[in-house]
Formats: structure tokens, sequence, C-alpha cells
């Protein structure tokens, strides 16, 4: 009974949060556009079955991931050890980021627009790998208390110079790849890693020192999946249009068997995190599971979750996407296409639990300095305005190279001159306003406008939206508080 209502309150979290996206397409269905779209029904109920595979999926998380990498987390932090501490570090994030929806749903439009020549599974593994690697680093930081502003400095100077190298096929993709890391799966567990060591190690502080893994989370995959790019498109082109599939499925299995085979495909993408808590619970640190039947439990509604979230977006996300882009840009004009993307950016993020969440913990941790609730305003705005610039880019056609460039020199700059309590927490808000709703929405936006837009490739254009949504929401935290200490130095009075 007690998971029966768990569930409810599950399902009725994951309803609301996908309400602010059903306000805004039935407020430009019915108002800008003046019809109905098509399948309405279809795309109705694949928003319930991602709203419910979404409520198994945190029930399973709540269940057995959370409070076991918790406890692991804590264990180790006690233990002091560095090599265990910053191994652990990289299974947890390595085993995080491969069961992350968001990167699967990204990674498999990505595979299917350039017709296999991204290969999905090896685009996770990669970002995976990197995510393993910066959190074992993170954890390094953390410990040793290195400022994280040089490592940020660093890390996008290196990310600015490998994007002017890269073919312009995989830049939008690697970006949007580093912005979906950091999601419903990762966020919580490396939070909870980082805060946990600041709070467990003394001298460290929560605020400075405890967040950041999910920033460099961020940056260090938008590296590897452009080098990745590199390696792939040093050969010849192949001819022809990038082609976004329809969604038909050519395979022979169906029914049962083809469930059955999505089911294991979810039992792959969550073995990792099973194998990790595992090895370092029974062999690392030599206890068995608390309550193992509940753990068991957990894990199988983590794997029909994801099962019913994907089946969901496929129904219902990633045609509500498309649709809306197909709409809008037979409208005179793309005055509305603006006004969409502004509309969807800015709701979406403003429901965000994790941003949420977030925010009230940096105003408890800034004992005054900052406000949560206008923090949350402010990436709101951030999100909003990414995504607008994104998909003026897409409308006129420029190379993304410019402006992820431009972005993020105008964040190096910011970052020098922004008060040091609020530069881990900007890097790190930037990473989590992209949630498992907002990403396939956001993707499908771009590739549908890419894909009506003349002259437009869609692996090209269509990928890049993500990328923005990260990198804006960084510049405006990172202003506020720049304001906010301005302010609050010309009321001081002078001694």
């Amino acid at each position: 009974m007690f998971y029966i209502r768990a569930f409810g309150h599950s399902l009725l979290h994951a309803l609301k949060n996908l309400m602010p996206i059903v306000v805004v397409v039935v407020f430009f269905q019915l108002v800008i556009l003046q019809q109905v779209p098509e399948n309405t029904l279809g795309m109705t109920f694949g928003l319930f079955i991602v709203a419910v595979g979404v409520a198994l999926f945190l029930q399973g998380l709540e269940l057995s991931i959370f409070p076991v990498g918790k406890s692991l987390s804590n264990q180790f932090a006690h233990r002091g050890s560095i090599p265990i501490l910053m191994a652990f570090g990289f299974a947890l994030g390595f085993s995080a980021v491969v069961a992350e929806p968001a990167l699967i749903a990204v990674a498999q439009q990505a595979q299917e627009i350039s017709g296999g020549r991204i290969n999905a599974l090896t685009l996770r593994l990669l970002v995976a790998t990197s995510v393993g690697f910066v959190v074992a680093l993170g954890v390094f930081r953390t410990i040793m208390g290195y400022p994280l502003h040089w490592f940020m400095i660093v890390g996008y100077i290196a990310v600015v110079i490998v994007t002017w190298f890269a073919p312009e096929e995989i830049v939008g993709l690697a970006y949007d790849s580093g912005g979906v890391t950091t999601n419903v799966v990762t966020v919580p567990l490396v939070a909870a890693l980082g805060i946990g060591l600041a709070v467990s190690i003394r001298g460290r502080n929560p605020l400075t020192d405890g967040f950041g893994l999910v920033a460099l989370a961020v940056m260090v995959p938008m590296i590897t999946v452009q080098l990745y790019g590199i390696l792939v498109y040093s050969g010849e082109q192949p001819e022809g249009d990038f082609l976004m599939d329809t969604g038909d499925d050519d395979s022979t299995a169906s029914g049962p068997v083809k469930i059955l085979l999505e089911l294991a495909e979810m039992v792959r993408d969550v073995l990792p995190i099973i194998l990790t808590i595992l090895i370092f619970q029974y062999l690392v640190l030599r206890r068995g599971l608390n309550n193992p039947r509940k753990i068991l439990f957990g894990f199988a509604l983590v794997i029909f979750g994801l099962y019913a979230f994907v089946v969901g977006l496929k129904i219902g996300l990633f045609p509500i996407g498309t649709s809306m882009a197909e709409q809008l840009v037979t409208l005179d004009g793309y005055l509305f296409v603006y006004l969409f993307a502004f509309m969807i950016g800015f709701a979406t993020t403003m429901a965000e639990p994790a941003l949420i969440a977030i925010g009230q913990q940096a105003e408890d941790a800034a004992a005054g300095t900052l406000n949560g609730n206008a923090i949350r305003l402010f990436v709101a705005l951030g999100v909003a305005i990414g995504i607008t610039v994104g998909v003026h880019r897409i409308i006129v056609g420029d190379s993304i190279h410019y402006y992820i460039m431009g972005g993020y020199l105008v964040v190096i700059l910011l970052t020098t001159i922004a008060p040091r309590y609020i530069i881990a927490l900007a890097y790190d808000l930037g990473g989590v306003t992209t949630s498992e709703v907002t990403v396939p929405l956001v993707t499908a936006l771009g590739i549908g406008l890419a894909s009506n837009i003349e002259g437009r490739s869609v692996l090209i254009d269509g990928f890049g939206l993500i990328a923005f949504a990260s990198i804006f929401p960084i510049i405006t935290v990172m202003a506020y508080a720049i304001v906010v200490d301005h302010i609050a130095a010309r009321r001081k009075p002078a001694t």
C-alpha cells in the first residue's frame, strides 16, 4: 500500500512537470495556429506514458540507487582513502550516465539522423567514460581544496579550441551530449557525493567546495564527443541528405518478442549501476546490502520506468516538438517560433524540481547572500534566452561554432570577475536546467525546424539547442551575483 501511494505521488509530480509544456502547446494550437494537430489522442497518450515512466523510474531510484549510493558515499568519505574515493567517483559517474534516459534519447536520434555513422552505444560509452573520469577529478579537487574556477577556465578554453577544429556535423551534438549528462539519475548522486565530501572534510565549504562536480560532468563530454566527431568525419562524407527516422521499425521482431528485447536493452542500460553498487558494497566495503528485496524491487521499477519513458517519447514528446516546428514555420515570419522557444524554455525550467531543490540548498548554504527564488528566475530566463538564440541560429543558418565559442568566452570572462561563492553553483545550474521532459521536446523542436527550413541539415543544424540552454543560465546567474555584490558594496558605509 505504501508503494502504491508513493507511486501515485510520483505520478502526480511527473504530470505537474509536464503541465507547463501542455499549457504552452495548447495556447499556441488554439490561439496562434487555431487548429488541432493530427493524432492528438496518440500524443496525449504518449505524454501520459512518459509521466508513468518517469514516476516508476523515480520511485525505483528512491528505493534502490539513491539510498545505496548515498550510503556508499558517506562510508567512503569517512574512510578517507583518496584512491578508493576517486575509483568510486569514476564508477558512480560512468554507471549513472550510461543509464541516463535523456542521453539515450539524444544518442538514438543522432544515430538515426547520421544514418548510423554516429553509433548510439559508442556515443553513450564515450560520454559515460568522460563523466566518470571528471567526477573522479572533481572528488580529488574537493579533497585537496583546489579552487574550481581554474579547472573551469582551463577546461572551457580547451572546449573552445577543440570546437574550432571539430566538424560542424558534431558540434551541436557534442554540446547537447554534455548538457544531458546531468539529469534525473546523475545530479542527485553526483551532488550528494560532492556535498557529502565537503561536509565530511574539515575546512571545506559546502557552497564553494561541495558544488562543481555537476559542472565538470557537463564540460568534459563536450571535448571527447567532438574528438570522436573529428575521427568519424575524417573520411569522405556519404552522399545525400540526413533524414530523420519516421518511427517505423523495420525489425522482424514484433509483439511480446519486441517488448522483451527492448526490456533487455533497459537491463543492459541499468546493469553498470547495479554492478558498481555490488562491487563496492561487497568487495571493497565487505558489507551486505540492507533490505536487498526492496532494492531489487527498486531496480525492477527503474527498468520498467525507463522502458515506458522511451516508448512515451516516441509517441508523445518527439511528435509534439516536430509537429509544432512544422506548423510554426508555415506562418508568415518567424516571430511565433521565437515566442514558442522562449515560453517553452522559461515554463519548463521554472517547474524543474532539481532546480527548485538546488536553489533552496544554495540559499541555505549562502546564509542569506543569495535568494533561491531569484536564482530560479534568472536560470529560467537564461534557458529561455538560450533556446531562443539557438532557434535564431537554425533559422538564419549560421555556424554553431561562433555562437558556442562566443558564449563560452563570455562565461570565461565572467568567471574571472564573478564572486567566488557563485562560480561552482552557476556552473552546476547550467547542468541541471535540462530535465528528462525538456530535453526530448527541445531536441525534437530543433530537428523539426532543421527539417522544415530549406537549406538546413538536420544533423548540422538540428542539434545544439540544449547547449544554448546550458550556457546562458551560467551567464545570467553570474551576472546576478555580480550585480548583487556591486549593490551590497555601494550600500556598505565607508570606513
